[in-house]
């Protein structure tokens, strides 16, 4: 059976599984621990808070924010949602915040947990805009599946891409696109062996007890297909 979780849900996740997406801390992104530490502080929330709104154990969000683990793409953009951010925020990006265009030459790709991303578009809006490359899953790898509110839509590029919403798996090729409500459980994985190129686009929305991200493979397994 899916999971589903309505806007009035107020469940909590005892000791959540660790999403096995992430990686042991390296160089890759050594601006975002500080940063995880200092906006989760200026949100005026506890370590065990926040963790409880992000679906980890405060021992793993403590990992990332001091530097021995870093998070995947999936968990960075939970992780601005729930701090009312951004991924360019998070990664302390100096963005210019009266300039509507993002010229291509100023798309610098930026890599987390295997996924590679180029913000194509401004700070300080309700939504934010990247560009995404989605590689082929590596064996044994479980997917990430997000739950939060908001409304998530995406175009494919090249590749194929296989979206999961609810229990329900859809095969995209280049020019199909989906739009949805981000509250329903979904994932997003490549379906060709090259990975696959997105447009991407999601909502910036706080709040406390829907800001849910459900990983592990034995919670994938009883929730989704």
């Amino acid at each position: 059976m899916p999971l589903r979780h309505g806007p009035g849900y107020t469940g909590t996740m005892s000791q959540p599984p660790e999403p096995p997406a992430d990686s042991p801390g390296g160089d890759d992104l050594p601006a975002v621990a500080p940063r995880l530490r200092d906006l989760r502080k200026r949100s005026g929330l506890t370590l065990e808070a926040a963790a409880g709104r992000v679906g980890l154990s405060p021992a793993h969000l403590s990992r990332l924010e001091t530097g021995r683990r870093t998070p995947s793409l999936p968990m960075l953009l939970t992780l601005a949602r729930t701090y009312a951010t951004t991924v360019s925020d998070l990664l302390g990006e100096v963005l210019p915040e009266q300039d509507p265009i993002v010229r291509g030459g100023r798309m610098e790709p930026q890599e987390a947990g295997g996924w590679t991303y180029w913000r194509a578009g401004g700070s300080g809006h309700a939504m934010q805009a990247l560009r995404l490359h989605v590689p082929p899953q590596s064996a044994g790898q479980a997917e990430l599946v997000r739950v939060h509110p908001g409304e998530e839509w995406l175009y494919v590029l090249t590749g194929r891409l296989r979206l999961t919403l609810g229990g329900t798996a859809h095969l995209l090729d280049p020019g199909d696109a989906a739009h949805f409500d981000s509250l329903t459980p979904h994932r997003i994985a490549a379906a060709s062996g090259g990975g696959v190129d997105l447009l991407f686009m999601h909502t910036l929305l706080q709040s406390g007890a829907t800001e849910l991200c459900l990983g592990g493979a034995a919670q994938t397994r009883r929730g989704m297909p």
